[in-house]
This record gives structure tokens, sequence and C-alpha cells, in this order.
């Protein structure tokens, strides 16, 4: 394992991550903190990809996979800021943290560049792998990320036009695949960084820590900074139109709509 390579990653990410602070704290626009995270993840596994000492064609196919990622949700997400949008799950944090709001949300970026890290590690042990190329497991693993691209990219695709009707002042978005998830881009996000495992995994115990990658993004989607916040100011923006829709529409995995007498799950 190269230590050295790694150390020089995390630090990039934790520079990164201190130099969204400083956008953010300039420009009051919090987007731009995952737009910047969105490309340190991208950049770091490019060069975890490139400087890993795994089987050539792997490491390109693994850096194809990583950067693609990484430009699409960058621009997802920088396109919407330019455009005014605010994610109000950074203005609820700032406006609960009150005067402590700038250091506060320094120690929460730099939390996220930990997070960061350890999906560019994933990305770092696909990349170190040298079993024979390609083998079923890639193949698997490039469909499955190149799905979740495609379905993410739907996803927002079908939120964005949503977004641009009357109706989206004081209704929900149901069309498409939002029928079928209330978060179905947090969904196909989690997707995708399963793809790393499968390109990783061998028969080394090391290769394993390669499964942190889509359990952070599952705890950190479904439990900490992506549904609840959001479905915490749905509720205050929506009320009961979306309570009703919690009732009956799955939160994260796609999947038929239930009766509204049974109770919410997965």
């Amino acid at each position: 394992m190269d230590w050295v390579l790694l150390a020089v990653i995390a630090i990039g990410v934790s520079l990164a991550m201190a130099a969204a602070w400083l956008v953010q704290r300039m420009t009051s626009a919090s987007g731009w903190i995952d737009t910047i995270w969105s490309l340190a993840v991208g950049f770091g596994g490019i060069a975890a990809a490139i400087y890993a000492e795994g089987l050539f064609a792997r490491r390109m196919t693994v850096l194809v996979v990583v950067a693609a990622w990484a430009l699409r949700l960058a621009w997802h997400i920088g396109t919407r800021t330019r455009g005014g949008g605010e994610d109000p799950r950074y203005a609820r944090l700032m406006e609960d943290w009150g005067d402590s709001a700038g250091w506060r949300l320094f120690v929460f970026l730099q939390v996220q560049a930990l997070a960061a890290f350890i999906l560019i590690f994933a990305v770092y042990l696909a990349a170190t792998n040298d079993k024979t190329y390609p083998s079923g497991t890639d193949f698997f693993a490039a469909l499955l990320g190149a799905a979740a691209l495609i379905g993410e990219t739907i996803s927002d695709a079908q939120l964005a036009q949503f977004r641009r009707t009357p109706e989206a002042r004081t209704e929900i978005c149901e069309s498409g695949l939002w029928y079928y998830s209330r978060h179905p881009n947090y969904f196909f996000e989690w997707l995708f960084w399963c793809s790393f495992p499968l390109f990783a995994i061998t028969n080394s115990v090391t290769s394993l820590l390669s499964l942190l990658a889509p359990a952070l993004m599952y705890w950190l989607l479904v439990h900490v900074s992506g549904i609840p916040p959001l479905e915490d100011h749905m509720l205050r923006s929506r009320g009961e139109k979306f309570r009703a829709l919690q009732q009956h529409v799955n939160a994260f995995f796609p999947g038929p709509r239930k009766s509204t007498s049974h109770p919410e799950g997965e």
C-alpha cells in the first residue's frame, strides 16, 4: 500500500474542503461546497487510479468511472448553484448554528473531507487490484456504475423539469422515478459506490475495506446529511402533503407504492 500517495491525497482533500469553506463564507452560496467536494473526490480518485500499482487496464477503467461521476455531479450542483439555487440542508445548519456557524461549518467540512477520503480509498483499492482483467466482476462493476450514473442523471433531470413548473411552488415531484422513491437520486448515488468493491475485492482481507464506501454513503444519505434534513425541510414547506407521501412511497429503495394503511418501510 502506497502510504505516501494516500497521505498526499488526504491532505489535498482537506485543503479542498478548507477552500470550500472559504468560498461559502465569501459568497454565502452553500451549493459550492458540494460542487468542490465532488471535484475533490474526483481528482483524488483520478490520482489514486493513475499512481496505484494495479493493472493498467483496470486502473484506467476505474479512472473513467470516477471521473464521469465527479464531472456529472459537480456540473449538476454547480449549475444549480450558479442559477441561484440554495441547498436547504446547509441553510438550516447555518441557521441552527447561529453565531458559531463559521467555525462549526469549517469543522463540518473537514469531516466531509474524511468521508471523501474513505470513498477515494475504495477507488485506490480497486485500482491496486492486479487479478486478471477483464473479469466478470469487472464487467458487472462497470455496468453497475454506468447504470447508477444514468439513473441519477435521469432523476436529477426529472426533478429539475418539475421545478420549472408552476406546481413546484406548492406540490411535490412524483413523476418518473420519483413516483417509486422519495429520493431516487440518493439511491442511485449509493448504488454507484457499490461498483468499487466489485472492482476491488480479491482474496486479500485489505480489499474488503472497499466496502466502507457504499456503507458510508448509505449511512450519510439515509441517516445523516441526506434524507433527514431534506425531509425535515419538505415537512416544513409542504406539510401534510409530504407527510401523506411518506406513508406510501419508500424513502430510498425504489419500489411499488404502499397502501396508506401500511406502516412506512423501505
